[in-house]
């Protein structure tokens, strides 16, 4: 048994700072995905998905310390979040506008074998999460993009956002391109809102580069 994977320590997508954008290339990673629709604070939708997808990422690292001899810390909560008026995200912030995958990251090495035997072995008991059925396993590629670090409130994100996607991003020659990206790095059920740490993320392209980079195909329709 070698020591535990803990990707908030080892993977540079993981790292943020308060207060600095930052442009880095993210590498393929692959996930648990649920989609959804709606204000995360009062859909069910959004609830539901949350928990099915932690009964399979804590089943598939048991699975994985058990079978490959690796064990890992399961990584933070992330989400794509979308609307098709991205003001509804740094203007007013409608929430009900708002489109969502929830996330959850799967470490290099393993395979679909293992996973749909996770959410087999969580289908076969009891309690079934209401959106089991909604789990996926896929493949997300970002490629180039531009992060920070937000402290304190989900609400409070729209004047960072703003600075992100009107200033920063054009300012350096690039456009954006894929969906907004936010990292969890606190669990926002037990920690308050002022304490709160999320990175936040944006795919980008150079104004003159054609294309968008390659992400899973139901993430962009």
């Amino acid at each position: 048994m070698t020591d535990k994977l803990d990707v908030k320590k080892t993977l540079d997508s993981y790292r943020a700072q308060h207060g600095r954008f930052r442009v880095l290339d993210v590498p393929d990673l692959q996930y648990l995905m649920v989609d959804g629709h709606g204000d995360p604070n009062t859909s069910s939708a959004f609830t539901e998905a949350v928990e099915a997808l932690y009964p399979v990422a804590y089943t598939l690292k048991f699975a994985s310390r058990r079978e490959l001899g690796r064990d890992y810390v399961v990584p933070p909560l992330e989400g794509l979040w979308w609307a098709q008026d991205m003001e509804a995200f740094t203007g007013a912030r409608d929430k009900s506008r708002w489109d969502w995958t929830m996330l959850l990251m799967v470490p290099d090495g393993i395979g679909p074998d293992l996973v749909e035997a996770a959410i087999a072995q969580v289908g076969a008991k009891k309690s079934v999460p209401a959106r089991l059925g909604d789990v996926r396993f896929e493949t997300l590629s970002e490629g180039r993009c531009v992060q920070t670090l937000h402290v304190g409130s989900f609400d409070d994100e729209a004047p960072v956002l703003a600075r992100m996607h009107d200033e920063f991003i054009p300012g350096h020659g690039l456009r954006m391109v894929g969906r907004h990206h936010e990292v969890y790095l606190s669990d926002f059920r037990r920690v308050p809102p002022e304490r709160q740490r999320t990175i936040l993320r944006q795919p980008v392209a150079a104004v003159s580069e054609p294309g968008w980079p390659t992400v899973a195909r139901r993430l962009m329709d």
